[in-house]
């Protein structure tokens, strides 16, 4: 796992700014770093070694150091491609895995990432062409940033390696926060910043005489579905699930696994404890709320399979973590990210490497919204205007308990829903907790949506919903989360999370060849009528306690919207109090505090909503006015106080 950066300039004085590049990405690799430069071409990168710990310096080159490779990531199918490259002649300098990427590249050119399994980013100069080639995995697990400026190109694994260059002036991209505030996660290209852009996952970029092209190399094919018995099915996704575990245990180094209490994870840490002899390193966090703690399920696998648990427990100023997490994340936090950064606190006192759970839901219909789509068809056989008007009102009564799944919170979800169909529903269901575009347009002045021409946030949801290589509705909900929520949000967090603290993290379950597989799965056995993940939990179901595996889903989250209403009331009406962006005129202050007090009051669950607000005020000190970490945990300090 490593930090790359390179510039291609003709400039030398920009040339000379990848050594601050490097400092900005010295989390994700303190163990070693490695420079190279040639005419117009510099590249960095930052190691922290996993496999190979001696002589698996970067940059590397091939044999007729023609070709330079800088790579973050793993090759899990490096053992089987180096023998065959060796068999064809080539020569390799060192034992690393990602060598192979160079071997593969004179073999094959661009084509050589679709022959490569694993997680990786990776930069590949080819000095006698003067041609750069950048390449992201399959799910998009590993990142990379680009700016294009004419005949130059900047790019790195962070944006603040990019922002710490001062190459480019930092400034708020609108229309990718327009649609951030609906669908938790920024969309396309879209980073936080105007004019860096991400690298798709499953692409690559060409650079050559000042022309880029983006290419997709990999897509998710729903139409050719399994024919066997579930039986058969069900065999040959245990088998499959449990191959991709032991590939994923490759290193020379200790491993260890992040163990929630969820089915995922469950399976992901029991299968590495039939897989190997010793003890399996668990890791796991809790909260005291008990109706959010997951504790003792977590608890209940680490007994099973006597594995080596460690556990913490998380309280209310966890607040105080936040400006840490916006650092590294270069964007405002995420509660799920909460939870990813303090467990793999924990972890990286124990490990260098750890396996999750990442992956399941969005590949075996885990989210109650799958089973929703059908519970609302069922429910629409009420008349429209009778939903629209006396439900309407009858479910406002129903007090919110701001607790996990309330009541309250399935009935509004329920009764909206029903009003809208097929790809128009899943797209809003994913707005409902956070912005809907009415709701925008209230938060937003007339300025700020002035500035930029796309609004309409559902057509980032509805241009994959509606793809040609997908057939059945629960399928084009799968196939939707795997193109977006999986690698713009989810895999960003828990990279991001993980690396903050140098540690590497995998996720056997967004392996693309087991992606494909459950993609080939007829939808009926991943949702069994309103059975979320069925098949999955049948293989779960060789491993871990039955009450774990058949409980309701309960999720890796904490009681955010208690602590906003307890301990952290005087932190919002504090920092709300002086927004930026209320001062800057992209939000409406009334709108901002309409939103606090109803939540304070208790009228209405907001904290979605506020956390997004929240986060956006402590990322625009820190990357617009210059805060400090230290700076901020005073600020916030200074905020709590009534």
């Amino acid at each position: 796992m490593c930090g790359i950066a390179g510039i291609l300039s003709p400039d030398p004085q920009q040339r000379d700014c990848i050594n601050q590049m490097a400092r900005a990405l010295e989390h994700r690799g303190p163990d070693d770093e490695g420079y190279y430069q040639q005419g117009a071409m510099v590249l960095a990168q930052t190691r922290l070694s996993i496999i190979d710990l001696e002589t698996g310096h970067q940059p590397i080159l091939n044999e007729d150091e023609n070709l330079v490779l800088v790579c973050n990531g793993e090759i899990y199918n490096s053992p089987e491609l180096r023998t065959h490259l060796i068999e064809k002649g080539h020569h390799f300098r060192t034992r690393t895995d990602v060598e192979v990427i160079l071997h593969l590249y004179e073999e094959l050119g661009d084509d050589c990432v679709k022959h490569l399994r694993g997680m990786f980013a990776f930069a590949l100069w080819d000095r006698t062409r003067e041609r750069l080639l950048l390449a992201r995995d399959h799910m998009g697990q590993k990142p990379l940033f680009f700016v294009q400026e004419s005949d130059r190109l900047f790019f790195a694994s962070e944006v603040k390696a990019l922002l710490s260059s001062n190459l480019i002036k930092p400034e708020i991209e609108l229309e990718g926060l327009w649609h951030y505030m609906s669908l938790r996660f920024m969309p396309d290209q879209f980073s936080f910043f105007k004019n860096v852009m991400k690298l798709p996952a499953g692409s690559y970029l060409v650079f050559e005489k000042g022309v880029s092209r983006i290419e997709r190399y990999w897509d998710i094919d729903f139409t050719q579905k399994q024919k066997g018995s579930e039986k058969e099915i069900e065999e040959g996704l245990h088998q499959t699930l449990l191959s991709t575990v032991d590939s994923h245990m490759l290193s020379d180094v200790r491993v260890g696994a992040f163990l929630s209490g969820g089915i995922d994870s469950g399976t992901v840490s029991a299968m590495m404890a039939t897989l190997q002899p010793d003890p399996v390193p668990v890791f796991s966090i809790g909260v005291k709320e008990q109706s959010f703690n997951e504790l003792p399920y977590a608890q209940m696998v680490a007994r099973q399979y006597g594995m080596e648990a460690h556990e913490e427990i998380v309280e209310s100023n966890m607040i105080h973590q936040i400006p840490k997490m916006i650092h590294h994340l270069d964007e405002p936090s995420d509660p799920f990210g909460v939870g990813v950064y303090l467990v793999a606190q924990l972890a990286s006192q124990h490990v260098k490497v750890a396996l999750s759970g990442d992956g399941g839901d969005e590949s075996f219909a885990g989210y109650d919204r799958f089973a929703g789509q059908r519970l609302a068809d069922y429910y629409a056989v009420l008349p429209a205007w009778l939903r629209r008007t006396v439900i309407e009102r009858l479910i406002r009564l129903i007090p919110d308990t701001f607790q996990y799944k309330t009541i309250a919170q399935k009935a509004r979800w329920l009764n909206e829903m029903s009003l809208r169909e097929r790809g128009d529903r899943y797209a809003h269901s994913m707005s409902f907790l956070r912005f809907t575009d009415e709701s925008k347009r209230a938060l937003f002045t007339a300025d700020a949506q002035d500035s930029f021409d796309s609004e309409d946030s559902r057509e980032k949801i509805l241009t994959h919903f509606n793809a040609g290589n997908v057939n059945e509705l629960v399928d084009r909900m799968l196939y939707t989360d795997l193109r977006t929520r999986m690698p713009d949000h989810l895999l960003v967090i828990a990279d991001r999370m993980c690396m903050a603290h140098s540690l590497e993290n995998r996720s056997p379950l967004v392996d693309h060849r087991l992606v494909e597989y459950a993609a080939s799965i007829p939808s009926h056995m991943k949702l069994k009528g309103m059975k979320l993940k069925h098949i999955l939990r049948s293989v779960s179901s060789r491993y871990l306690p039955r009450e774990l595996v058949y409980r309701e889903k309960q999720g890796f989250g904490f009681p955010i919207a208690l602590w906003l209403r307890n301990d952290l009331q005087h932190f919002l009406r504090n920092l709300f109090s002086q927004s930026r962006f209320v001062e800057m005129g992209i939000f409406e202050h009334h709108a901002i505090q309409s939103l606090i007090e109803e939540h304070l009051s208790g009228k209405v669950d907001h904290n979605f909503r506020l956390w997004i607000l929240l986060n956006l005020e402590l990322w625009y000190r820190m990357y617009f006015e210059g805060l400090s970490i230290d700076d901020m945990q005073e600020f916030t300090a200074e905020m709590m106080r009534a």
